[in-house]
């Protein structure tokens, strides 16, 4: 099968396309590397011995993708590509819903001009928004609560749409908890630009000495030690689950979501004495002030993909945090360094 993947130079996306390559298929990726770096492409053609076809291009650059599309001609699409910080999301929302809704538009209008109609879309549960129903199931009612979030609503609403419009369509939402981990190589990993938006790198980042501490926001939430409990879930089990998604999809027309998590939830502290277990390093925190909208729990009931893609997490806490943290060391300044040194 040739796999078109928007975003695949990015965290998910290098790794779901190492998998693709590793099972035989033909991968275009198209990206536009503003938070991505071309190494980690690099580096996945060395690990899997396969050269991958790698475009530069924005999704909001409708002609050029539109004849790039025409000319590739995939039989499917990962779609990845878009803006992925909450935080970010909330001061510049324009610049948000432009990339992710406007982009995802000239993309399924590309598809359709070709005439491929199998896509995986990357959605999030943040879809769900502040729900306090545990564990949160494909069908809880979606509420997203701050502009990044509430583009994936729109584009799941968007794609809902268009498979009751045309049956020929057959669409994976995927939505996914909070991914984590690394190769096991670690040479390709989450390489966050600037300050972490994410609590693992960050531990990372402190464990390795780039960082002073770790700040808690909240220890008084009704949780086992008070601190906010969320689904980690190994990024190599996040791309496994694309690839059982299209699998799914090739004989199955229309649209589906599925929740992608482990199921089980992990609090900030136990994630803090992880890393300071596996790096054997002293990992300081400071309890601070809670965030505005963060719940205290949030956990996917993942049973749906189980029965219906054939898929599971595998890999426990232990593993997520050994491999981020092999990652971590032999990438301290991610891809940077490397890419430096080929100049």
């Amino acid at each position: 099968m040739h796999v078109l993947v928007t975003g695949g130079a990015g965290y998910i996306g290098s790794h779901t396309v190492l998998l693709l390559l590793n099972e035989g298929h033909t991968v275009s990726v198209l990206d536009n590397f503003s938070n991505s770096s071309p190494e980690s492409l690099r580096r996945v053609q060395n690990l899997t011995g396969r050269e991958v076809a790698v475009y530069e291009m924005d999704l909001l650059d409708r002609e050029p993708l539109m004849q790039l599309v025409s000319q590739l001609s995939p039989d499917a699409v990962v779609h990845f590509a878009g803006l992925k910080a909450v935080g970010e999301s909330v001061s510049k929302p324009l610049q948000y819903y432009r990339n992710n809704v406007v982009g995802t538009l000239n993309l399924l209008d590309a598809m359709s001009a070709t005439g491929c109609k199998s896509l995986v879309f990357s959605s999030s549960a943040t879809v769900y928004g502040e729900s306090t129903e545990l564990p949160l199931v494909e069908t809880t009612a979606r509420s997203a609560t701050n502009p990044y979030g509430r583009t994936k609503l729109h584009i799941e609403e968007m794609l809902e749409e268009l498979a009751a419009s045309d049956p020929q369509w057959s669409i994976a939402t995927l939505r996914y908890f909070n991914p984590v981990g690394a190769h096991e190589s670690g040479q390709i990993g989450e390489d966050p630009q600037g300050i972490p938006n994410n609590l693992m790198p960050f531990v990372a980042q402190v464990a390795i000495g780039k960082r002073d501490k770790v700040n808690v926001f909240g220890a008084d939430y009704a949780t086992a030690d008070g601190t906010g409990v969320r689904d980690y879930i190994h990024v190599m089990d996040l791309a496994a689950g694309h690839l059982a998604a299209l699998d799914y999809m090739s004989k199955h027309n229309g649209v589906g979501a599925w929740n992608l998590g482990t199921g089980q939830g992990t609090s900030v502290l136990e994630v803090v004495q992880a890393f300071s277990r596996v790096s054997k390093r002293d990992v300081p925190y400071a309890i601070v002030a809670r965030r505005p909208g963060d719940v205290a729990e949030s956990y996917a009931h993942p049973e749906k993909a189980m029965l219906e893609l054939g898929w599971k997490a595998e890999r426990g806490l232990e593993q997520m945090v050994e491999d981020m943290w092999r990652w971590q060391e032999q990438n301290p300044d991610g891809y940077i360094q490397s890419t430096n040194d080929k100049d």
